[in-house]
């Protein structure tokens, strides 16, 4: 019996972890990638002595990846060592650092000392977080958002009624917290969302529980360790890569189905093709217009999660007193929330977020070095950042960063390199320069997010971060599962087709 056919576009976490699933199911899969390595914008930076994960860096939820792994009777610990990181991260307000610490009854301490009696409100907050979470896993997180069908059963209504989907995360918060700094804490995972507190809704709590009880981790030699173990496993299933191929298109048959996909280089035929590149860009770029689910004035009135301005930067010293994860509120939160968010434009004082692995892994720098994984949201879609904008920047946070550190860096720095909406659109074709996808608003959830399945097409599908479940790196290896189940479904309803020959 000849398998099917299926080509990917992307290898980036949901492309992987699709490509992992299909294969394990009998298929033929190749993955066309871009770039000359796995990963997608979890791609690896090295250069001269450091070592850098260009874009996520934060591990969180490792449920979701023991049971990526476990589906194909494998541990994370076949390929790569955790360590659960402690203090979980500082937060630098204007009058200094505090460390969050991994430990609960370190944490509660630190709550009842900003607010009195507010660690048996923690404990009450977190017990309807730990609800969300494990209701959202085992009900909702790896539906494919096609029909209201999905919702329909009575365990699955009153597990909804829980979830706290009509109120805001503001509100949700403020119910338990008064003091800024509490709130601010708690509010910072959904930062990268794509709105403001007030337009999230509440479920997305279920993130604070994701921090604090589930934690902080660290997977030795970086996140790209985790895209290296899911393409090993790939290739032990039997996956394709093909790298350095840029998909050019996505040809038609005159039955409708998409019947090949062509790079500058190859032209490859498919049974199904499941686009784990944007989504938009294969949209709007790879398919003839009568193909397209979407129009261009649904795309332009969809609310985008942040761009971001990315600097990576190797110094020649060791930073004292300063943790591997940092986050500088060291300037009103509020307003630079609204320059993303409500007002976009270029930040007057942003936020920023500071990620040193160097302090937890000796083997990405050079001895007595330390690389400096710096990142400041923005609004996507922004124009004019061209270098002289990104340096203004980059001296801006590094100036703060010495003032808070107590310690010049400025002098010590041996490598540097900025990142920007312009290169996120270069190198992933990124809708509006986007870093996170689409805002997790309620109007864009779950069913309301753009299609799993084309809606022209039968046999095109779509995974990652502009499709359930949303962005991150634990939804988007859920989005490939989820992907390869519809896939799934979908060759059982057809007689197998003949496999087809790369031309």
């Amino acid at each position: 019996m000849q398998k099917e056919n299926i080509i990917i576009i992307g290898s980036g976490f949901a492309g992987l972890s699709a490509a992992c699933f299909l294969a394990r199911s009998g298929a033929s899969v190749t993955v066309l990638e871009q770039h000359h390595q796995p990963g997608g914008r979890a791609r690896r930076l090295e250069e001269e002595g450091f070592r850098f994960d260009m874009g996520p860096s934060w591990y969180w939820m490792p449920d979701v990846f023991d049971r990526f792994f476990a589906a194909f009777g494998k541990k994370t610990s076949d390929y790569y060592a955790l360590e659960r990181l402690s203090p979980s991260y500082d937060i630098y307000w204007a009058d200094g650092p505090v460390s969050v610490p991994a430990d609960y009854a370190g944490l509660r301490n630190l709550f009842e000392s900003l607010e009195k009696g507010s660690a048996a409100k923690l404990d009450a907050y977190l017990e309807g977080a730990a609800f969300k979470y494990k209701t959202g896993m085992q009900q909702l997180a790896y539906k494919p958002g096609r029909s209201l069908l999905e919702f329909a059963d009575m365990g699955m209504l009153k597990a909804m009624l829980g979830m706290d989907m009509f109120s805001s995360m503001k509100s949700h918060i403020g119910k338990y917290f008064q003091h800024p700094r509490l709130r601010q804490l708690l509010e910072f995972p959904i930062l990268f969302l794509g709105a403001l507190a007030e337009h999230i809704p509440a479920l997305y709590s279920f993130m604070n529980y994701a921090d604090i009880q589930l934690g902080t981790w660290y997977p030795k030699g970086g996140m790209y360790s985790v895209v290296e173990a899911m393409y090993t496993l790939a290739l032990e299933l039997g996956v394709d890569f093909r790298f350095s191929e840029q998909v050019k298109a996505i040809e038609m048959e005159n039955n409708g189905r998409a019947g090949k996909v062509r790079t500058a280089a190859n032209c490859y035929n498919a049974d199904v093709i499941v686009g784990a590149a944007d989504y938009h860009f294969i949209e709007t770029q790879l398919l003839p217009e009568a193909a397209r689910s979407y129009s261009t004035l649904y795309w332009e009135r969809r609310v985008m999660a942040p761009s971001c301005l990315i600097y990576y930067v190797g110094i020649n010293k060791k930073l004292k007193n300063v943790r591997h994860h940092s986050l500088f509120f060291d300037v009103p939160f509020d307003a630079h929330a609204a320059e993303i968010y409500t007002q976009p434009q270029w930040p007057t004082d942003p936020l920023f977020y500071l990620s040193i692995t160097s302090q937890t892994d000796n083997t990405v720098a050079p001895p007595g070095h330390e690389n400096l994984f710096l990142l400041i949201p923005v609004a996507a879609g922004l124009t004019g950042d061209d270098e002289a904008l990104r340096k203004r920047y980059f001296d801006k946070v590094i100036g703060r960063l010495e003032q808070q550190l107590g310690e010049p860096i400025a002098p010590h720095i041996v490598y540097y390199k900025s990142y920007a909406g312009s290169n996120f659109m270069q190198d992933y074709n990124a809708f509006k320069g986007n870093a996170y996808g689409l805002a997790n608003t309620i109007r864009q959830t779950a069913l309301l997010k753009p299609s799993m399945h084309s809606r022209k097409v039968p046999n095109l599908f779509y995974t990652g971060q502009l499709t359930v479940p949303g962005p991150g790196v634990p939804p988007a290896i859920i989005s490939g599962e989820i992907v390869a189940a519809e896939v799934q479904k979908y060759l059982s309803r057809k007689p197998i087709a003949q496999r087809k020959a790369t031309v």
